[in-house]
């Protein structure tokens, strides 16, 4: 395929994680260095920045400076939540998108987020194609909640799951300091997946666990759970809890909906507003057993605690970011950057593999059910032995004053 010279827009979009800079960092260096790509523009609030013209010049900035942001969590270009239409039903969105392209010759887009993200790729990708303007589209993953269909896992999941891993250890440990009774429920993100809350299973492997681990794969009984934290507690003094924030009844009806209307609030994708679940079961339980009783919602703590990270993870998002940009300069397009799990040697070792967007978009992958334990309470050691090499590796994150040194991006408008 002819080399193809012009601009390249880079996006962030979604839900930020302590990774997914890194991934953007390995797009914007790998761009900047090229000698292909003629201008390297970071999108200001993902695709809305494209839509507003709100873009700025990554060749403008210090390359000391971004080296900073493979180790800075949450988005260094903004983020957004924001659905396209169906260019069949309006193409507007999509019209104003060619028209920015063709007003910086971009012929390069790269997309850094999870399933909605993709979504946005594959449609903009498809635009492009019909109306027969070269641009050569990938997508770039980012979720920590582990749900992108095809890869063996995505950029930002290791970090999260090797927080909550740490969490529940040290919660555990918080638990027992006392030689009164109580009860912990501990709430982790997951809305229909519960890769993240099955990373508590990893704090379980080193003794320093929960008791139950419930995840949204399985339908969740309110009356068999009470029963079942009284017993442990009666028996022992203490119970600590693990509980996706997605979890619901048979009827499909989210748990966190019996307690509050915030899971009624959808955003532009339609998805509910989560949160509140481990109060409301904390209430619960105080109420039928007496025990003192904490409700602890890790909340955004699981998706930006850089100075947790799994160096693996950073390494492996670095390398997603650039694989990108290297196959769409070598004419590949349409597709998704994400990972195959080897074994050699005995050791894992991930390699790189494109996926297409149109299989990406969309569709979660759930955690197999086979690690799921025949009382729907608790997380197989199949789970352990697939987490455990990713979050391997301690982060190399610079710290000045004993606090973590962030990137600071000038920002020059395009």
């Amino acid at each position: 395929m002819s080399e193809l010279k012009g601009s390249c827009i880079i996006g962030q979009s979604g839900g930020p994680s302590a990774v997914i800079n890194a991934s953007a960092y390995g797009a914007i260096k790998t761009a900047l260095e090229s000698g292909v790509i003629t201008r390297v523009l970071g999108a200001c609030n993902g695709i809305k920045g494209v839509l507003n013209d709100n873009l700025i010049d990554m060749g403008k900035e210090d390359p000391k400076e971004l080296e900073y942001m493979k180790y800075t969590p949450s988005s260094a270009l903004g983020s957004c939540r924001y659905k396209l239409k169906d260019p069949d039903v309006d193409d507007t969105d999509y019209k104003r998108i060619l028209e920015i392209f063709k007003k910086y010759d971009v012929r390069y887009f790269f997309y850094n987020g999870g399933n909605d993200s993709m979504d946005t790729c594959n449609k903009i990708s498809k635009f492009m194609m019909k109306n027969n303007y070269e641009c050569r589209v990938m997508g770039i993953p980012k979720t920590i909640d582990n749900d992108l269909a095809g890869t063996d896992h995505c950029p930002g999941y290791a970090s999260a799951a090797k927080y909550i891993a740490t969490s529940m250890m040290e919660i555990y440990r918080d638990a027992r300091v006392y030689d009164t009774g109580m009860i912990t429920v501990v709430e982790i993100m997951g809305r229909n997946a519960g890769w993240l809350t099955a990373a508590a299973a990893l704090a379980s492997y080193k003794g320093n666990g929960p008791d139950f681990i419930y995840v949204p794969e399985v339908d969740f009984d309110l009356d068999e759970f009470m029963a079942k934290v009284e017993k442990v507690y009666k028996a022992n003094g203490k119970c600590i809890v693990a509980v996706s924030e997605g979890i619901h009844d048979k009827d499909g009806k989210l748990i966190s909906e019996y307690g509050n209307d915030l899971a009624k609030t959808k955003d532009s994708f339609g998805h509910a507003q989560l949160g509140g679940l481990a109060s409301y079961l904390a209430g619960l339980i105080k109420t039928k057993t007496g025990a003192k009783v904490r409700g602890i919602e890790l909340s955004l703590l699981q998706r930006c605690a850089a100075h947790c990270a799994s160096q693996t993870d950073i390494d492996e998002s670095f390398a997603s970011g650039e694989a990108a940009v290297k196959n769409a300069i070598a004419g590949v397009t349409d597709k998704m950057v994400g990972f195959e799990r080897k074994t050699v040697n005995g050791k894992y070792v991930c390699q790189l593999k494109l996926f297409d967007l149109s299989v990406v978009a969309n569709t979660e992958k759930k955690l197999p059910a086979e690690w799921i334990n025949d009382t729907k309470d608790g997380i197989k050691e199949g789970f352990v032995e697939y987490a455990l090499p990713l979050i391997q590796g301690e982060t190399k994150l610079v710290k000045e004053d004993g606090l973590p040194r962030f990137v600071n991006l000038k920002k020059v408008k395009a």
